[in-house]
């Protein structure tokens, strides 16, 4: 039997920063709790955004880089390989947040070969898996490995599907599919009348059989799908390109190449971007831009890129957000989509199943069409009731974020399907709030079934007269792992709390009031038209009312794509975002992956933000709280954290105080 080889040491990501450090200096320790270790660790903190640029060996001296305990990072570069370390230990949920396949890389060339934790996000497991990295929620593993007993690689996916077994048994996906995907093909669709949900119906649509999986989409299995669109960003295309040259060589044979988009959309404002200009990575940018553009025209994709090439014209930002443009220009209804993007599932407002994946699946889906995948199950969100005045889809998800049951793991890897009353009251830029957070719930994906406001949306952003097909919806009687019922009646505007978007709190609950110093309203979350009518409601009141941003304090608005800002144009919001003191951004991701303004750059400063993550890190050193785009303008005028209404009560007693007093 093949054994895995775990003669190293045993690294516990604990909650003590001393016991981390002590442990970096070469003391083992000998009996670690479950609650002393660290949970949450997100992708953020293993692989920091200043350590992205690099996709070689030097990714070995990183990981764990951005990991904060308490106020500290204890881990320095080089630490784990140094360490001679080959096992790491960690709690729930390891591995949140984006899909950087550049987490699981750099603990594997550290010599990391196994990761043992209670649970982990789909992403990070999967793009471990395509790696060879093993993964496992067995903490009896650790007394074993320490007597140095070997460990059999099948006692350690034994657990898994039959697909990721094979792959993690073929050393990783590339040469799984080298041996085991020459023949792909369509499965025929059920013919049995057995009720399903709308995500069942789209994947049985696009499933694909190889050699290595059955024709039956049962939850829990491995699988491989079709995908309408698959596309990449400027952060995975060179690593990608090196993958496949390094396994099929030179020129590579595409998969239906006209449904593959590529998109620079994160470093158009890196040379603005303290991070970036601070620790000398403008150089590492220009390659990853110049090995993105190199793949693009080598093999004839289109490529969304900087605004400076698209117009014609000397001007910062991009084109736009990929996932946030593929709800404006491509994605359909019942079709399935997948990028190299953790908030891919934006597109799923729209009706249709998209998801993210790695850097590694990309590559393999580029050349052979298919897309790996764990067939999920779906919880239903009943968002029931109306909503209340100043209450937007962020807020809503925020409320989900901070359910217990999300944040101990209940939507690990599932579809959120969003339904009920208030799915109605919101537009198609609204629902995408929903889906595009699920990142941030652990999910697979979200959806939301088409209806009369999809054909409004495609019809009204893109010309399309479409059609709703009977068979895109769920039907009565479909299984749902759980159903959870919301009244959004009594929810308010709310916040969640520096550290993690689950931290979520009432903003009528919050007794003290934080001051901000910079107030940035923008991403894929929140750059979207809908997004910036709410900016301009709160805006445009202020300046009526010769209200200005106050000193000290730095709003910045970054539209999502070209077509917001001309939106925004068109209907005159400009003046308004000036007379209030808005400093705006051409579209790009921008701050809100710390590449560009409006990211903090001293752990002293306090970020109100409409983005969807705040890790520690993500957005710069300081303290980032998240908000609705309302409540971050309001903020911003105010000086402090408050919501539009209160900002509004604010002027009316002073107003009344001027009164009395004149």
């Amino acid at each position: 039997m093949a054994t895995l080889d775990l003669s190293g040491r045993i690294l516990f990501l604990c909650t003590d920063a001393d016991a981390i450090e002590q442990q970096l200096k070469g003391a083992d320790l000998a009996d670690v709790p479950p609650h002393a270790l660290r949970d949450d660790v997100s992708t953020d903190e293993i692989t920091p955004m200043s350590v992205l640029t690099r996709f070689d060996d030097r990714l070995g001296r990183v990981p764990y880089l951005g990991l904060r305990v308490g106020n500290r990072n204890p881990v320095g570069m080089d630490a784990v390989r140094a360490g001679g370390f080959c096992v790491t230990v960690a709690g729930n949920r390891y591995g949140k947040g984006s899909s950087r396949e550049h987490s699981p890389l750099a603990e594997y060339r550290a010599g990391i070969r196994l990761v043992i934790a209670k649970s982990f996000e789909r992403i990070y497991r999967q793009n471990a898996d395509n790696l060879g990295l093993f993964t496992s929620t067995d903490f009896g593993l650790i007394a074993r490995i320490r007597r140095g007993e070997p460990i059999e690689i099948d006692e350690l996916v034994a657990s898994r599907d039959s697909l990721a077994a094979e792959i993690l048994r073929s050393g990783g996906l590339l040469r799984y599919g080298a041996r085991a995907m020459r023949q792909i093909h369509c499965v025929r669709e059920a013919v049995d009348s057995a009720p399903r949900t709308l995500v069942q119906k789209i994947l049985e649509r696009h499933a694909l059989q190889t050699g290595g999986t059955g024709e039956t989409l049962v939850p829990g299995a491995g699988a491989f799908v079709r995908a309408d669109w698959r596309f990449i960003h400027e952060y995975y295309t060179g690593m990608a390109a090196h993958m496949l040259h390094a396994t099929f060589g030179r020129p590579l044979a595409l998969h239906d190449r006209a449904t593959i988009l590529a998109f620079e959309d994160h470093l158009s404002y890196a040379h603005k971007s303290a991070l970036h200009v601070r620790n000398g990575l403008l150089p590492d940018v220009r390659e990853l831009s110049a090995a993105h553009r190199q793949f693009a025209r080598e093999y004839g994709v289109r490529n969304h890129g900087y605004l400076s090439e698209a117009e014609g014209a000397s001007s910062e930002g991009s084109e736009g957000i990929s996932h946030a443009m593929m709800a404006e220009r491509y994605a359909l209804p019942g079709q399935l989509i997948v990028g190299t993007d953790s908030h891919t599932p934006h597109s799923g407002a729209l009706g249709c199943v998209a998801f993210g994946v790695g850097t590694t699946d990309m590559a393999n889906a580029f050349v052979t069409g298919a897309v790996r995948m764990t067939v999920p199950q779906t919880l239903r969100v009943e968002f029931n009731g109306k909503i209340a005045a100043g209450v937007t889809a962020k807020d809503l998800a925020l409320h989900l974020l901070a359910d217990p049951r999300i944040r101990s793991g209940l939507g690990l890897g599932k579809v959120f399907e969003f339904c009920g009353a208030a799915i109605s009251q919101l537009t198609t830029d609204e629902r995408a709030t929903l889906t595009n957070m699920t990142a941030e719930l652990g999910g697979f994906t979200g959806i939301v079934a088409p209806d009369a406001e999809t054909v409004r949306f495609l019809k009204e952003r893109r010309g399309i007269d479409f059609e709703i097909e009977p068979w895109m919806c769920s039907d009565e009687g479909a299984q749902y792992a759980e159903v959870l019922s919301i009244d959004c009646e009594a929810i308010s505007p709310m916040l969640a709390a520096p550290g993690d978007p689950g931290n979520g709190i009432a903003l009528r609950d919050l007794a003290e009031r934080p001051h901000v110093d910079i107030a940035y309203g923008g991403s894929c979350t929140a750059g979207k038209r809908e997004d910036f009518d709410h900016y301009h409601e709160v805006l445009a009141w202020a300046a009526a009312r010769g209200l200005r941003v106050p000193a000290g304090v730095k709003l910045y608005l970054q539209f999502g794509t070209s077509e917001v800002r001309d939106y925004c144009e068109r209907r005159g919001y400009l003046k308004a975002f000036d007379e209030a003191g808005a400093i705006l951004l051409q579209p790009s991701c921008g701050a809100c992956a710390n590449c560009g303004p409006g990211a903090s750059t001293a752990a002293s400063e306090v970020t109100i933000s409409a983005i969807n993550r705040n890790f520690p890190g993500r957005s710069g050193p300081g303290q980032v709280w998240l908000a609705s785009p309302p409540t971050v303008a309001a903020s911003a005028l105010a000086g402090r954290i408050a919501s539009f209404a209160e900002l509004q009560e604010q002027y009316r007693q002073a107003a009344r105080l001027r009164r009395q007093s004149g």
